[in-house]
C-alpha cells in the first residue's frame, strides 16, 4: 500500500510540473528571439528607454525545435567559424587592394606584411610568405604558424583568423594591431610610456608565455621571443606572435636536440648554439633579455655607450652585487616612485638569464613574482661561464662552424636582428 501510494504521489507532482510548463508557454512569457524589449511611459521612468536585440545572443545549448533558439547544430557551427578559415589567393588579393604597396606593414626574408580589410570591414595584418626556392622553409613556417595558433587561444596571443595555402601563394590572416610591434614603443623617442604600462605589458607577454609552456594540451616552445614578436593593440595591450620557428612537443617528450642554431642572436639562450637537449626555458632566458629592454628602454647591447654598461643584463648584475641598481635606474630615466617595482623586474631578469635552464622559473612563477604575489630570492651570478661577453658574430652565424661555439659566448650579438633557422629533433 505504501509503494502504491509513492507512486501515485510521484505521478502527481509530475503532471503538475506539466501541466504549469503548459500554462508558461501558453500565457506568452516566451518573447520571440527577434523582438526588442524597451521600456514605456508607463514605466517610473519614461526617459530610460532600453533596447535588447536578442539575436545577438548566444545560448551554448539546444532548445526545443519549435522555439526561435538555435540548435546544437547552430552552435557547432558558430564553433567551426572560430577555428582559422581557408582563404582564396583571390580572396587574399582582395583584402590587400591586390597587395598595394601603401598597404604594407613591413617586410623581411619570411616575406610581406599588409594591412588588409575582411569582406565584413574587419582590419587584419596579411603576412605573404615568399614563394621561391625555400619552399620547404617557407612550407615549415607556415605549418608552425598555423599548427600553433591554429590550436590555442590566449588574449595574450595574436588571433590567427585564416590563411592561404595555394600554388602560388602562401599567406597567413592575422588580428590587425594598431600599435605595431614592441621594439616601437621601446627604443623609439617619438612619446614616452610610464613604467606601470611597460611592467602591466611585461606580466601579460609573460602570461602568454606561461598558457603556451603550460596550459595547452602539447607544449609550444616559441624560440624568437624579442620585442619585434609582441604585437600591441590599441590600448597597448600585448600579444605574442611570429611563430614561425615555434615548435610543438608532447609533454612526455619536453626536450628537444637541435641540430643547428634557432632563433635571434643576442636573444637567444646559451644552449640554443650547442647540441644538448633544449626546453621551453629558453623562451624564459629570451623573456629576461625582453624583461632588460623593457626597463631599460634600450637594447640590451648598446655601443654607444661607455663599455661597462654596454651590455645591458653584465651592467645589471654589477650594479647588483654593489647593491646599487638606484643607480643603474636614474641612468635608464626610472622615476623614484617607479623603482621599487623596475629591481623586481630587473631581479626576474637576472633569474630568467641564468646559463643553467633548470635554474629559469617557469613563466607562471614569473607572473607570480611580476604580480608580487612570490617572493623573490636574490639571484646568483648568470654569467659565470662568460669568457668575453664582447664576442662578436657574423651574420652566418647559424653554420656549423658556429654551432661549435662555447655556449658562455653566446650571450650577446651586436647584430640582435638576425634571426636563423634550424632543423630540429626530438629525443
Amino acid at each position: 500500500m505504501y509503494r502504491f501510494s509513492t507512486v501515485v504521489l510521484i505521478i502527481a507532482v509530475t503532471a503538475i510540473i506539466c501541466a504549469i510548463i503548459n500554462c508558461v508557454q501558453k500565457s506568452g512569457s516566451s518573447i520571440p528571439i527577434s523582438a526588442k524589449i524597451s521600456s514605456s511611459n508607463t514605466d517610473n521612468d519614461s526617459n530610460n528607454k532600453v533596447a535588447v536585440d536578442l539575436r545577438r545572443v548566444q545560448f551554448p545549448v539546444a532548445f526545443d525545435s519549435q522555439a526561435e533558439f538555435p540548435t546544437i547544430k547552430g552552435f557547432l557551427s558558430n564553433m567551426a567559424r572560430e577555428k582559422p578559415i581557408t582563404y582564396s589567393a583571390k580572396q587574399i588579393a582582395e583584402f590587400t587592394h591586390n597587395y598595394s604597396y601603401s598597404n604594407i606593414l613591413g617586410s623581411g626574408g619570411f616575406g610581406v606584411v599588409y594591412k588588409g580589410l575582411l569582406e565584413n570591414g574587419v582590419q587584419v595584418a596579411v603576412k605573404v610568405l615568399t614563394n621561391n626556392n625555400r619552399a620547404k622553409i617557407v612550407e615549415e613556417q607556415f605549418m608552425a604558424e598555423v599548427g600553433a595558433l591554429g590550436r590555442t587561444y590566449h588574449v595574450n596571443l595574436v588571433r590567427l583568423y585564416g590563411f592561404c595555402f595555394a600554388p602560388e601563394m602562401k599567406a597567413l590572416v592575422y588580428e590587425y594591431m594598431e600599435n605595431g610591434s614592441l621594439d616601437k614603443l621601446l627604443f623609439s623617442d617619438n612619446g614616452e610610456v610610464d613604467l606601470e604600462k611597460l611592467h602591466v605589458i611585461a606580466v601579460q607577454t609573460a602570461k602568454g608565455l606561461a598558457y603556451l609552456h603550460e596550459e595547452c594540451e602539447q607544449k609550444i616552445i616559441h624560440y624568437d621571443i624579442k620585442p619585434e614578436n609582441v604585437l600591441l593593440d590599441e590600448n597597448l595591450n600585448p600579444k605574442v606572435a611570429d611563430f614561425g620557428l615555434a615548435k610543438l612537443c608532447n609533454r612526455g617528450s619536453s626536450r628537444m636536440l637541435l641540430t643547428n642554431f634557432r632563433g635571434t642572436a643576442g636573444y637567444a639562450a646559451p644552449e640554443m648554439w650547442k647540441p644538448y637537449p633544449v626546453t621551453h626555458k629558453c623562451d624564459v632566458y629570451s623573456f629576461g633579455i625582453l624583461l632588460f629592454e623593457i626597463v631599460g628602454r634600450r637594447r640590451h647591447c648598446d655601443d654607444n655607450v661607455s663599455e661597462s654598461r654596454d651590455w645591458l643584463p653584465k651592467w645589471t648584475w654589477n650594479m647588483f652585487e654593489k647593491n646599487d641598481l638606484a643607480t643603474l635606474l636614474l641612468r635608464c630615466g626610472i622615476e623614484e616612485r617607479d623603482r621599487g617595482k623596475a629591481e623586481r623586474m630587473l631581479m626576474i631578469a637576472l633569474w630568467c638569464i641564468q646559463h643553467s635552464p633548470e635554474a629559469r622559473p617557469l613563466m607562471s612563477n614569473v607572473v607570480q613574482m611580476l604580480e608580487g604575489h612570490k617572493e623573490i630570492t636574490p639571484p646568483p651570478c648568470p654569467f659565470e661561464h662568460v669568457q668575453s661577453p664582447q664576442l662578436n658574430f657574423s651574420q652566418n652565424s647559424g653554420t656549423d662552424d658556429n654551432t661549435s661555439t662555447s655556449a658562455s659566448a653566446t650571450m650577446i650579438d651586436p647584430h640582435p636582428s638576425v634571426t636563423h633557422e634550424i632543423e630540429l629533433v626530438v629525443e
